[in-house]
């Protein structure tokens, strides 16, 4: 199985991104929080870093691929509990710049717990 995050897995419609904030459900594993909501028939993934906590579009950026390839390598998780029809949103709400090891551990935190999460709902 190729990991892959692909055009077809990414979440850009504007539509689909305010209806997963207002009605969205979120779990956290600090520094990482996930806002998710039932989609018609495909997994949309995005990751958001806020502007107020990071000023320099160089870091934001920065934690915006660390996420990226944190999901990529991860995402078997929700795949073997065959997780495919949800919107997912994976903000950063930390203050501080982290890296690689402790994003990829706090990602797997944060999918367990999503996937807790459904399968008690």
């Amino acid at each position: 199985m190729k990991l892959t995050y692909n055009k077809h897995e990414k979440l850009k419609s504007q539509k689909t991104i305010e209806q997963l904030f207002l009605e969205g459900k979120s779990v956290s594993a600090y520094p990482l929080r996930l806002v998710y909501l039932k989609h018609n028939n495909s997994r949309k993934v995005g990751v958001s870093v806020s502007k107020r906590n990071f000023k320099r579009a160089v870091d934001r950026i920065r934690i915006k691929r660390l996420l990226r390839e944190a999901y990529r390598l991860n995402k078997t998780m929700l795949i073997n509990n065959e997780v495919n029809d949800y919107a997912l949103m994976i903000l950063y709400i930390g203050k501080d710049m982290p890296d690689f090891k402790f994003i990829n551990t706090k990602t797997k935190t944060l999918l367990t717990k999503f996937t807790d999460a459904i399968s008690k709902s």
